[in-house]
């Protein structure tokens, strides 16, 4: 090794989760090492516009409750949600959003009180938001500059290659490398992992291009369950540009469509009449799959947000109106081109709403965590909350496990780059986006699996671009094994050879890991949920 380090807890990760984790494990007097593979400002949580969905008792709106915040989540995930993690990090969210805001977040506000919408699958107005649709830019500037002024330090531009395990498989720290690709070791007998989501393997993604499932698959290279994978959720409406549909698309965040927008085909018919009760304010998974199948009919590649009737557009939405300026469109006169994009992870690595997993000393919160909260289908604008919570909480177990003797700091040897399998990005994205998006087959997702069988081959990761490959070709097979052995339709997993929800045998999240040899398996039993 060329370089070592040492911590109480490393966090990967500088997303929401990450960041508000090491600022409670620092407030709790661990010594913390952050890693990203970028700035430290780089990640999913930059680019959320939507807001942050919160009851707050102080502030909310007549009828509305935490226990109507609970009723739409476990609504909107369609069964698959644990009602006890629902509660349990909802019921945390006015505190967390009265630490944020200590630490220096602004929202907007009206008249002296905190400015609420409302998004998709909300029964209330309850989320708050910050720029207009620019909250994750905002939260992510006051996190950052929270820990760099509470001089925590943080590794940029060094990317985790695997985690590695002591005495009885517990974390021992982890192999890293820097911008040069020289390995080195960093020693912590806690390891959080919020690495964010997955959205690099589709070939259209809200994500950023540091989205690489890289937290998934070092947990499951660590030993621990991944679950829920198959639940990805396609985000209703990024911006449509003709000859710009790979890479990362600029979102329209859904409180525009809050704010009175609605759906129009490309003959000027509304998409959302007849779906489903909320209309354009429907879940997610429902607007997505109805774009798609209108798109489909009418031989289009995209359908029309029309927001012409929102007075003000460009003050309440600056990021999507500089994003349709550039793409030469005014959506104060003319119908925003939209389509949907992968957009967020709502399975991951099985954590409790503490962040533990089965491995001893390996955490996760934000997006690559699987806690329950989300189910089948993420209800808007949970998402940053989540992270804010689980991330805190986590920072809180990591300090007593510690203090409880149960976390231990284990010798690590030399240890050289691993091994493992990488399918071509390209190859990978374009697979994956035509038989794992929306609309799913058992005779598509075999395709799909033997494509990546065949044009795998084993690289040693020694570099970032080797560690991403490997992380997406391992996360595309677990997520296709997944998505095959669930045979039905519900919330962002639609099968169109199963296109009903069968609660007798799939009301639960099916559970994975790797076994000694590197093959993934279905643990068996799952996680049952049972109903609020």
């Amino acid at each position: 090794m060329t370089w070592e380090a040492g911590a109480d807890l490393l966090v990967v990760g500088t997303g929401v989760a990450g960041l508000t984790a090491a600022l409670r494990a620092r407030e709790a007097g661990l010594r913390v090492l952050v890693v990203s593979k970028d700035s430290v400002s780089a990640g999913n949580t930059g680019w959320a516009q939507g807001g942050i969905a919160v009851v707050r008792p102080d502030e909310l709106d007549p009828g509305d409750s935490l226990h109507k915040h609970v009723e739409d989540t476990l609504t909107a995930g369609v069964g698959l949600c644990s009602p006890e993690a629902v509660r349990a990090i909802l019921a945390d969210g006015a505190e967390a959003i009265g630490r944020l805001r200590a630490a220096g977040a602004e929202f907007d506000a009206v008249d002296g009180r905190l400015a609420r919408t409302r998004e998709g699958g909300h029964q209330a107005f309850r989320v708050i938001h910050a720029g207009g649709d620019a909250t994750g830019a905002e939260v992510q500037r006051a996190l950052v500059s929270a820990v760099r002024g509470g001089g925590i330090p943080v590794l940029e531009e060094h990317c985790v290659v695997e985690l590695l395990r002591g005495e009885g498989g517990a974390i021992a720290g982890a192999l890293a490398m820097d911008s040069r690709s020289r390995p080195g070791v960093l020693h912590a007998p806690a390891v959080l992992l919020a690495t964010g989501g997955l959205g690099q393997l589709y070939a259209a993604t809200t994500n950023p291009e540091v989205s690489t499932a890289d937290g998934v698959a070092l947990a499951l290279r660590a030993g621990a369950a991944v679950a829920d994978l198959e639940f990805v959720q396609f985000h209703p409406t990024v911006l449509y540009a003709a000859g710009q549909a790979r890479g990362r698309r600029p979102l329209v965040t859904e409180a525009v469509r809050g704010e009175g927008a609605v759906l129009l085909d490309v003959r000027g018919e509304r998409v959302m009449d007849g779906v489903h009760p909320l209309g354009d304010l429907a879940p997610r998974d429902v607007v997505s799959a109805a774009i798609t199948r209108r798109a489909a009919d009418t031989g289009a590649e995209h359908v029309f947000l029309d927001a012409t009737g929102i007075p003000g557009f460009a003050e309440r939405f600056p990021t999507v109106h500089a994003s349709c300026r550039e793409a030469g469109i005014d959506p104060s006169s003319e119908p925003i081109p939209v389509a949907s994009a992968a957009h967020y992870s709502c399975g991951g690595v099985v954590s409790d709403v503490d962040g533990r997993t089965a491995v001893t000393g390996l955490y996760a919160a934000g997006e690559v965590a699987c806690t329950g909260l989300h189910g089948a289908n993420r209800l808007a604008s949970n998402s940053l909350l989540e992270g804010l919570v689980v991330g805190g909480r986590a920072a809180a177990a990591v300090a007593k496990d510690l203090g409880c003797g149960l976390l231990s700091r284990s010798p690590v040897g030399e240890v050289e780059p691993p091994a493992f399998a990488v399918v071509e990005r390209d190859l990978l994205q374009r697979t994956m986006s035509r038989h794992a998006g929306i609309g799913r087959s058992e005779d598509g997702m075999a395709e799909a699996s033997a494509v990546l069988d065949r044009n795998s081959v084993v690289r040693p990761l020694r570099t970032r671009s080797a560690v991403e490959d490997a992380s997406l070709t391992l996360t595309a097979q677990a997520l296709l094994a997944a998505a095959r052995l669930r045979a039905e339709s519900r919330g962002c997993h639609r099968r169109t050879d199963f296109p009903d929800t069968d609660d007798l045998r799939w009301r639960r999240s099916a559970v994975l890991r790797l076994d000694a040899s590197g093959w993934l398996f279905h643990t068996g039993a799952g996680i049952a949920r049972t109903a609020a």
